[in-house]
Formats: C-alpha cells, structure tokens, sequence
C-alpha cells in the first residue's frame, strides 16, 4: 500500500491502447490506426498546454509477444523514451484487451506466459528508466473483458455464460503477476482499473431488487480477489492493491430488466442514478486506497458539458476527503471503434481528421476550454488550507 502520492500531475492524459480481436474476429491495433507511436513527441508536447505530466499507455501484448517467449520491445522503449525526454510519467498496461494469437484465457500457459511478460517489462522499462515509482496496470478492466469475452462471445475466448471463469482465470494470472513485479522491484505500484457501474432495478419487486443488488456486486469481484477476500486459493493478499482506477463514462449506468441507460443529464431526477461522488466514496469505504478516475470522456458535443458534471463530483469528492489523486481524460486523442475502424467516436481533446495522411490533430475548442476551467476549480479546492464541508461547498455557475 502507498502513502504518498506517486503522479506527478492530477490531470493525466490516456492513448487507447487496446489490441484485441473484436467481435468480426479482426485483430484491431489502436495505438497503431490514431499514429500515436508515429507522432509520440508531438502528441506529448500537446498535452504541456494542459499541464498533464501522467499518462496512460498501453504495451500491445499481441505485439510484443508474437512467438512464446520471443519479445518485441522496440516499441514500448520508444515510448518510455520519449516519455523521458518529455517529461512524461508513463503508466503502463501490460494486457489491454488483446492476448497473443496462440493465447486465451483458458489455455494453460497463461499465467505462466504472464509472469515472464511481467518480468521481461520491468527489466526493459528500468534499464530506461532507472528511478522513480513504476505504477502498472497488469490487466485493464478485468471484470469488463470478462463479460465481453466471456457473456456475450464479444472477443476471445467468444464465449456465453463463462463470465466467472474468464474472470477467475485472469485474475490467476493477475495475482501471480503483481506478485512478481513486486519482488522484483519494490518501487511497483499496482493501479487497478475497472470500469465503475450502477444498475437500477426498473421494478421494485423483491426479485428485481435482489438481481441488481448481485449484479452491482460483480464489479467488485476483481478487487476482492486481488485482495484475498475471496478464492484465496489465487493467492490475493491486501498489500497487491496500491491504487484503485475507476473508469466512469455517461454510459455507465443503466436499468434492469429494460436495459434503458440513465440519463445523465438529468441526475436530480433519474430514478436509481446514483452520482458518482456517492459511488467512489462507496468503493473507498470498502478497500480504503486511494483513487484515481482513470478513463472518462463522452463523444461529441456534450464533452465540454460532461467534464464539467464530472469535475463537480470529483469536487464533492475530494472535498469529504477521500485521496481522489487524478483525473484521466480518456482517450485524450480520438479513437477509432473496435468493431467498427471506419466509425471515429469524436471523444478526445483533438480528433483525427483521418481524411489526412498525416492523421492530423485536430483541437476540440470548446472540450478544450472546458478542461481549463474545470482544471482551475480542482487547483482552487486542492490549494485551499481549510477542511471543506462537502454539504455546504457551493459549486460555481456551470457546474451543478
């Protein structure tokens, strides 16, 4: 467990990073169709407007790994080196989504080809980058990939109805991962990052209320293990968590049985919404760790708007003094879909205009203008002397 603050910049910018094989069985490569690893300097130089020093990247397993134990680095030394140059912190996912071509989670070598991924990471990375903490992600969004996967035959393993074991088996070797990492060096920080949910029950029969009671509860079934309060047979042990990541988008919550999403927009007045303030403090009661909100973002017109309702809750959040350490901006340059490459989701500060060669950035003004000033808001609380009573914070114009 850490106790001081290891990011060197609240606000952090995140480059999707996935590899996976999406639902048409096409390997998709995201870092490579948005030309991040061709623009990697012009891309960091970028976020210096924004003062966001920590970022997210991803190593593409696939990519690195094409043969059993035959590694790639090349690209990932890039990265870190150009993090280096430009003063960036990098925070890494190992598994992004995407396992090798011969992998899955149910094949026998996984835990064993992740463990020596593991180990062959930290001495590439610190043979760049000797000092400071190495905060990692060893596999991004557990619970969701075992529902992608696992439920609704969305990618690898394209299974139905084996959620639990996809999940039960990547978080074997999850565990024997951080395990690793942490006995090779003692400056690894591991920051999970799982997606943060809410189910409403559309009816207020028993039956429906116990089902969304349990389903709400799957998305802490990843930490649990992790943390050995569950299938300690995995070999979870508390001091695996260092960092918890929540990823949160508008589509985050949602109705059962209808499966009607709720509207964010109308938060006061969304039967069984619950704001996001309510939820962290929620999962920060339950583990005790700090938190980061890892992945946010919304397409299209309401980004500006959609920043300013996050930031509010992440006021009220910090404001009854839970160790709120970061906010993501994720992606902070657009993406192309998984399944869909050719549908761009107009989510990041800069788009692409990928009518271009070059895949131009291209700034989203207002997106732009809102994160300044949502950033001024968060240095106002955070630069404050006096303790702030979240029920009387009065939040400024624009931000309810």
């Amino acid at each position: 467990m850490v106790d001081n603050n290891p990011f060197v910049s609240f606000w952090m910018a995140g480059y999707e990073s996935c590899d996976m094989i999406n639902r048409h069985g096409d390997r998709v490569d995201l870092l490579y169709l948005t030309g991040h690893l061709d623009k990697l300097e012009e891309d960091y130089r970028l976020l210096d407007d924004f003062e966001m020093r920590s970022v997210r990247e991803g190593i593409r397993w696939s990519t690195v790994e094409s043969s059993p134990g035959i590694y790639d680095w090349q690209a990932v030394s890039m990265i870190i080196q150009a993090a280096v140059k430009s003063g960036k912190q990098i925070l890494f996912d190992l598994c992004h989504f995407g396992f090798p071509s011969d992998l899955t989670p149910f094949h026998p070598h996984l835990t064993m080809r992740f463990v020596a991924l593991c180990r062959s990471f930290v001495t590439v990375y610190r043979s760049i980058q000797p000092q400071g903490p190495l905060i990692m992600t060893p596999i991004n969004e557990v619970n969701f990939i075992a529902w992608l996967g696992g439920e609704v035959a969305g990618t690898t393993p394209y299974c139905s109805g084996k959620g639990w074991d996809v999940k039960y088996h990547l978080m074997r070797a999850f565990i024997e991962g951080v395990k690793a990492m942490k006995e090779m060096d003692p400056q690894v920080l591991i920051m999970t990052v799982e997606p943060l949910v809410n189910i409403a029950a559309d009816e207020t029969d028993t039956e429906a209320l116990s089902v969304v009671e349990m389903m709400n509860g799957f998305q802490f079934q990843t930490l649990d293990m992790l943390c050995g309060l569950i299938c300690p047979e995995l070999g979870g042990r508390p001091e695996y968590l260092d960092i918890i990541g929540l990823d949160y988008y508008y589509n985050s919550q949602w109705s059962y049985p209808l499966h009607r999403r709720l509207d964010w927009k109308r938060h006061g007045e969304e039967p069984g919404y619950r704001c996001l303030s309510e939820q962290v403090s929620d999962v920060y009661e339950r583990y005790k760790r700090p938190v980061v909100i890892t992945e946010t973002s919304h397409p299209l017109e309401d980004r500006p708007l959609w920043i300013k309702h996050i930031t509010a809750e992440c006021v009220r959040i910090l404001a009854a003094g839970i160790p709120l350490w970061g906010i993501c901006i994720y992606p902070v340059i657009d993406r192309p879909d998984w399944d869909y490459p050719g549908i761009w989701h107009r989510s990041g500060i800069w788009d692409i205009d990928e009518t271009s060669d070059q895949l131009d950035r291209v700034l989203y003004e207002p997106y732009a203008a809102a994160i300044k000033e949502c950033q001024q808001q968060i240095a106002l609380l955070t630069n404050a002397k006096q303790t702030l009573n979240v029920k009387n914070w009065c939040l400024p114009a624009g931000f309810q």
